[in-house]
């Protein structure tokens, strides 16, 4: 049996003693961090923002399995919201489908969640009508039975199914009221019901977790008060995502005491406001950076490399890869790291020969 067939759905309860300590610590970090962003200047607060978002969108499609290019949605995301980072790159319509979600539920926090909004979610997430190969619905409720299964075929595993289809209209309707509307509940707590409550609905064919996270954050803004993001759910989730989908089944297969998943939904928003100081430290880098070479002249390829390696560039950079990652050849390549190893931008680390690895000087 699953929370939803249970006779009080979806009357939730939790024990409030046991959160309020976890709950203080992350009223006051949130606090503290908003505090510490509003301390230093508009174009290090604009590039956190940057960041985060641009985060925010990249894990929560990684924790469905899909990769998304990390520099169309850092400049789809810098384009809609005004954002000078220079070199603008064109993103696919599938990535501004995904940021103009996320934007909307972030910077939008305020205005009310309705079925038309979701179904706008929806279907800029899949604005061709397909999930991969497949044909689905968008911008409508789900026409079929939803099941989360793992496992080969014929040996699967169903750890949960979702309402049956005539019972959506119903459930999404108690769900939206209940989120609109105000209640004596901390907003923190009740954007971990709101995961909670929506992730076990399902009402779409897919992209189901994108939007829940969606509305995560949504709330969360309602709970800081203010469209502007410095930590990601997301980005934390995907780092548990193991922990997180055995406390989400386990909780749907309970009972309407909820108190465990408020728990570790507690714990994980904590836990993601540790990246801030990361965050805010690569951005001090890279201003810092962009001031000291400010009159240095860059090529496009060698400006989108270097803003690459100062977005934590993983594993090593050498000719081969930056002649495919620009889609140029290696003499190209190589004449564009020799310029910048001349100019003092780059430098040689261990290795030598055609596997010579480079790295930006003075930068850790």
């Amino acid at each position: 049996m699953y929370i939803y067939e249970l006779d009080n759905w979806p009357q939730f309860t939790w024990d409030y003693e046991k959160l309020a300590t976890k709950l203080a610590e992350v009223r006051y970090r949130q606090g503290k961090i908003l505090g510490q962003m509003n301390a230093v200047g508009f174009n290090l607060k604009e590039e956190a923002i940057l960041q985060t978002l641009t985060l925010d969108v990249l894990k929560s499609s990684e924790i469905e399995g899909e990769i998304l290019n990390p520099e169309q949605v850092r400049s789809s995301i810098a384009k809609r919201l005004g954002i000078d980072i220079g070199g603008l790159i064109p993103a696919d319509r599938h990535v501004e489908g995904v940021v103009e979600m996320m934007l909307d539920a972030t910077q939008k926090y305020d205005a009310a969640l309705t079925e038309d909004r979701l179904y706008g979610w929806h279907h800029s997430m899949f604005p061709a009508g397909r999930s991969g190969v497949y044909q689905i619905t968008t911008g409508a409720w789900r026409n079929g039975p939803m099941q989360v299964v793992s496992g080969m075929m014929g040996n699967e595993k169903i750890h949960f199914e979702a309402p049956a289809v005539h019972q959506l209209p119903k459930e999404m309707s108690a769900f939206l009221t209940w989120f609109n509307d105000k209640q004596e509940i901390d907003p923190v707590i009740k954007a971990g019901i709101a995961h909670l409550w929506f992730v076990t609905i399902h009402p779409f064919e897919d992209g189901n977790g994108r939007i829940t996270r969606a509305i995560t954050d949504m709330q969360l803004a309602r709970a800081d008060q203010t469209a502007q993001r410095f930590y990601s759910m997301s980005a934390q989730i995907q780092k548990e995502r193991t922990e997180y989908y055995n406390i989400l089944e386990n909780t749907q297969k309970g009972s309407l005491d909820i108190t465990g998943w408020l728990k570790w939904f507690l714990d994980c928003l904590y836990r993601s406001m540790d990246s801030t100081d990361q965050i805010l430290g690569k951005i001090m880098t890279r201003t810092e950076f962009w001031e000291k070479n400010q009159e240095t002249q860059f090529n496009v390829r060698q400006l989108k490399m270097v803003n690459v390696l100062l977005d934590d560039f993983f594993g090593n950079l050498n000719v081969s890869k930056w002649a495919k990652m620009n889609n140029c050849s290696t003499d190209t390549a190589l004449r564009d790291i020799n310029d910048l190893v001349n100019k003092n931008i780059l430098m040689k680390a261990d290795g030598g020969g055609r596997n010579t690895n480079y790295t930006l000087k003075g930068i850790s």
